[in-house]
């Protein structure tokens, strides 16, 4: 349809729409300039205390640095090939991937199973909830002195007075066996961790609408579809979340063996957070703790950055 409105008009008109378009750009470009300037303050706080000691660490791994003197010698890669050739470190590097790993499996496979039996209705609900979540009140260090005490490989042992009074064997070295502590150390940090990742599983639950199981049972769905094809897929955010908590934790874990077995029986539950503290900082060799933290972090983003991979993997699949 042609215009006839008068030219003068018409100009006016494409100046106002102009100045329309010019303002709405310019209102577009000072609410993206205000969101960046609120990131200021966080890129600070993490170029301060994340980038610069990270930098500074990787500095001290190829030096002799020892917490004090300033005269600093550089020494390559010695402190990392001093690593690789310690034996004590290697195993501390073993058991730290199969406590990470072992914990995160087996407390995913507890946790989702319990958190759909705490969602029902039943009588004592609430208590249940609070006698399984207790386990994460109190700090796991208290928690590893007590489980010290519960396994004690002497036949004084509360586990192995029990196992002798009812049935008359034992005592079992629970701590004094490699192969026996090693899954002392994973069992106690599976009771400890489940009931709370079953509560944080509990809470995506209750999210979820019942009328999604409505609709399936009417539609003839089994309690394991309705899991299979309702539950778990919607539980997905919170298994990455999960996951992710019990990843890094199982990684940087240091109390829980040290006051359980104090990283033995030799080095069997030896971890790197231990050989860092112990190895490097507390013998002033911080060239050689910095080099071990160097090979730790590359270690958890490399595990973390897999696990995000499959976790996205495992979410497209079951969506």
């Amino acid at each position: 349809m042609v215009s006839t409105a008068p030219p003068l008009v018409q100009g006016r008109r494409s100046s106002l729409q102009g100045r329309s378009r010019r303002g709405a750009s310019h209102g577009r470009w000072r609410e993206v300039t205000a969101n960046q300037l609120f990131l200021v303050p966080i890129g600070i706080v993490f170029l301060w205390l994340f980038v610069i000691p990270l930098g500074q660490t990787f500095y001290y791994s190829f030096t002799d640095f020892t917490g004090y003197s300033t005269d600093v010698a550089w020494v390559g890669g010695s402190n990392y090939a001093k690593i690789f050739n310690d034996s004590s470190m290697l195993a501390g590097l073993a058991f730290t991937l199969l406590f990470a790993v072992g914990t995160t499996v087996i407390i995913t496979a507890f946790a989702i199973p319990l958190a759909v039996i705490l969602n029902r209705r039943f009588i004592g609900r609430n208590f249940v909830r609070s006698v399984f979540f207790f386990p994460a009140i109190p700090s796991i260090a208290i928690l590893g002195l007590v489980w010290g005490y519960i396994l004690s490989p002497l036949g004084s042992g509360v586990l192995n007075s029990v196992l002798d009074a009812l049935f008359s064997v034992g005592p079992f070295p629970w701590l004094s066996d490699s192969t026996l502590a090693r899954i002392s150390v994973i069992v106690v940090a599976v009771w400890a961790g489940t009931g709370w990742h079953a509560v944080l599983y509990l809470a995506y639950l209750q999210s979820i609408p019942a009328d999604y199981y409505e609709v399936a049972t009417i539609d003839g769905a089994s309690a394991r579809q309705r899991f299979q094809y309702i539950t778990l897929p919607l539980l997905t955010p919170a298994i990455v979340i999960s996951q992710f908590l019990l990843m890094t934790g199982g990684l940087k874990v240091y109390d829980l063996p040290f006051t359980l077995t104090s990283g033995g029986p030799g080095y069997a539950t030896y971890t790197l957070t231990q050989a860092i503290i112990t190895s490097g900082v507390a013998q002033g060799r911080y060239g050689l703790a910095s080099a071990l933290a160097v090979l730790f972090t590359i270690a958890v983003a490399v595990l973390v950055l897999a696990q995000l991979g499959l976790s996205r993997l495992l979410e497209r699949r079951i969506s």
